[in-house]
């Protein structure tokens, strides 16, 4: 293990990430909320403690194998996490215990929008900016892990991507290409915000709920400036706007770039896992439009763009409100919780298991059943023209033995200190889909969770946007053997 190499990685990430307290400084000095001398005194301590790490590693310039790549990863999220919650300490309002700081620094650095603040209509302007700041930076850094890196680790089927993924990378180890392919999608990433961020201030946002919406929104992150989320602009043409960019967000970054790069849309319908992806939300939406239309829950207008918003909302693991959907008719709140544990696309901002292996999973088992009448048949799994291997195959099935797995510890963690089983249940969904929101107590805030909870909450994020395998390795023996 190259640990000198990997410091002074992580040095220079934490003294990069000090710069991302700027902005909120000056919107603090802007709205004069008396918050500037928090993210000031942060600025300080993540810049000095970044130099600290940084300066007797840094002319350490050995390349990094697919090993350090495991650690790297881990820890970029943890030593991140950690930096993105001094603000918080350090801040008057709210004032927050560091347990508190820190579940919302994962929460919003993984893109998962559950929070322990409340009344946020009345929080500090740079507050609110940097929690929504927090979600688009973490988004960005989903974007690289998600396709850069990930594919050459091996993480569970997202390896079916490296043919396309502009500027491939090597697999004996992390190459200079990345930052080449770093720089490609953080192009789409970047136009995608300012174009929602424009449409959403056309629409009647202020300019600053329209920029804090939109680096949530392309981050399908969830964190809002207002309590009521999007409800509290109470607009049928947000939530369109809305539901169209939290749609192209759940899509394949890569597909993005190469639907660019080749100046096409065809490259979307070609793709078995877009398909996919869009027919399960298209779906969802219709059930969710009908149901609301024959319960006259609300006028039909409202059902349309309610209903479109809040199934792309939850599905994509954004998380935001437009209304109660807790208790919405029939079977619509468990149908909007389980569409959040398949997400959208690989190599996308949402969390969940992603379509790709929802896809080969259900594949499979329609293989399987096709095996019973032909068992002496050869039948590949295909996606598009292309077979897909067993390794791959393999792969799939045991990141979804792991899911599960993580899932049932976490759920008997929560009803261990006590919490009602709708809850302890939702509170499991909500973290490791990184979507958020749950039902029951944590329908809208972890505030009066217990620790306990809020640890392992804080754990099934990043275990969540880790792909689960890239953290469970670190636990294992064989990975810090010579």
């Amino acid at each position: 293990m190259r640990y000198g190499v990997i410091a002074r990685i992580l040095g220079l990430l934490m003294m990069l990430f000090s710069l991302t307290l700027l902005p909120p400084i000056l919107v603090s000095l802007i709205y004069q909320d008396g918050q500037s001398l928090a993210f000031l005194e942060g600025f300080a301590v993540v810049l000095f403690s970044g130099a600290l790490i940084w300066w007797p590693n840094r002319r350490n310039n050995m390349e990094l194998r697919v090993r350090d790549g495991f650690l790297i990863t881990s820890l970029f999220w943890i030593v991140l996490s950690l930096s993105g919650a001094v603000p918080f300490f350090f801040s008057s309002e709210p004032s927050m215990v560091f347990v508190d700081a820190l579940f919302e620094s994962v929460s919003g650095l993984t893109t998962t929008g559950a929070t322990v603040l409340t009344g946020l209509d009345d929080l500090p302007k740079s507050i609110l900016w940097y929690r929504q700041q927090l979600q688009w930076l973490g988004g960005i850094g989903i974007i690289v892990l998600a396709v850069a890196m990930l594919p050459m680790l091996g993480i569970g089927g997202m390896q079916l991507y490296r043919a396309e993924v502009p500027g491939p990378v090597k697999d004996s180890k992390l190459t200079p290409r990345i930052a080449e392919t770093a720089k490609a999608l953080s192009y789409i990433y970047v136009i995608l915000t300012i174009a929602c961020a424009l449409s959403y201030w056309a629409a009647g946002m202020t300019l600053f709920d329209a920029i804090g919406h939109s680096f949530a929104t392309i981050a399908t992150g969830g964190f809002s400036t207002h309590d009521a989320s999007f409800a509290y602009f109470d607009s049928s043409t947000i939530e369109l706007i809305g539901s169209l960019f939290l749609f192209l967000s759940g899509i394949n970054f890569a597909l993005h770039f190469m639907a660019w790069n080749q100046k096409g849309p065809g490259q979307y319908i070609r793709d078995p896992e877009f398909r996919f992806y869009a027919g399960v939300m298209a779906g969802g939406c219709i059930i969710t439009i009908v149901l609301l239309l024959i319960n006259d829950v609300y006028v039909p207008l409202s059902s349309i763009s309610k209903g479109l918003f809040q199934v792309l909302s939850v599905a994509t693991t954004a998380g935001f409100g437009t209304g109660d959907f807790a208790s919405w008719p029939g079977i619509l709140p468990v149908m909007l919780i389980l569409m959040a544990f398949m997400g959208g696309s690989g190599s996308s901002t949402t969390g969940g298991m992603k379509a790709m292996r929802i896809l080969l999973i259900y594949r499979q088992g329609a293989r399987e059943i096709r095996r019973i009448l032909h068992p002496n048949a050869v039948i590949p799994i295909k996606l598009g023209n292309r077979p897909v291997s067993d390794r791959i195959l393999q792969a799939v099935w045991g990141f979804f033995s792991m899911y599960m797995v993580v899932f049932v510890v976490l759920l008997m963690i929560n009803l261990a200190v006590g919490l009602d089983q709708v809850t302890a249940w939702t509170a499991v969904v909500a973290t490791l889909t990184n979507l958020g929101p749950g039902l029951g107590e944590v329908s809208s805030t972890f505030q009066t969770m217990p620790d306990v909870t809020k640890w392992s909450g804080m754990a099934a994020m990043i275990l969540g946007r880790l792909e689960i395998f890239t953290l469970l390795v670190l636990f294992t023996p064989e990975f810090w053997r010579r």
